[in-house]
């Protein structure tokens, strides 16, 4: 009698009530936030070509403690005369070798390359001036003077920096978009910087 009993009051029982006691039927589900994906051209947007009295130049101040001006001129000319002799360099040389001011500076025109097939080169020369001036504990790099000659076995074009891969020549208006033919030109510029500047910041720290 008793087990007809428990039956039936199961049986009454708000259907509401018997799904919350079973696990089954609300499973809980851990709520995962949703990560925003990293815009690619970032790096390339408005402020990432910076100009000093309208000259186009980038400068990095990299700390070095424990080192002296001296070990940090050394460091830096070593690795200028390594740039200088690499694959991609064409006349590059160093130009400046002031060891009382502890300042290292050279002049390069190398090869900066857009696309590479068996089918197509697409490259131009980049002329640019690196300066290392080197303090106690710290190195103060700044490039410069950035022109391009660009297909010069055709229609060879002149261009500078500052009328090539500024934010108002390269970008679109709103500076949310890199504009196809000078923004390849800026994006392998900032990328060259960014290789020099890290490789620096690695040989030092």
């Amino acid at each position: 009698m008793k087990k007809k009993v428990i039956i039936a009051l199961v049986a009454l029982l708000p259907l509401n009530m018997l799904a919350q006691d079973n696990t089954w039927e609300r499973p809980e589900v851990e709520e995962v936030p949703v990560q925003e994906k990293e815009d690619p051209n970032a790096k390339y947007l408005k402020g990432a070509v910076t100009e000093e009295d309208g000259r186009v130049v980038f400068t990095t101040t990299i700390e070095a403690p424990g080192k002296s001006a001296a070990d940090i001129y050394a460091i830096a000319k070593q690795y200028l005369q390594k740039m200088i002799s690499e694959k991609n360099q064409i006349q590059s040389r160093l130009i400046t070798e002031d060891t009382e001011k502890n300042l290292v500076a050279a002049a390069f025109e190398e090869w900066l390359v857009f696309k590479s097939t068996s089918l197509a080169l697409d490259r131009t020369r980049l002329y640019y001036g690196l300066q290392a001036q080197c303090k106690d504990g710290k190195l103060t790099l700044k490039m410069g003077r950035i022109r391009y000659l660009y297909e010069e076995e055709r229609k060879p074009q002149h261009l500078s920096a500052e009328e090539w891969i500024t934010d108002k020549v390269a970008l679109n208006k709103k500076g949310t978009k890199v504009l196809p033919v000078s923004g390849k030109f800026r994006r392998k510029t900032i990328d060259r910087k960014d290789f020099i500047f890290n490789k620096f910041k690695s040989l030092l720290q």
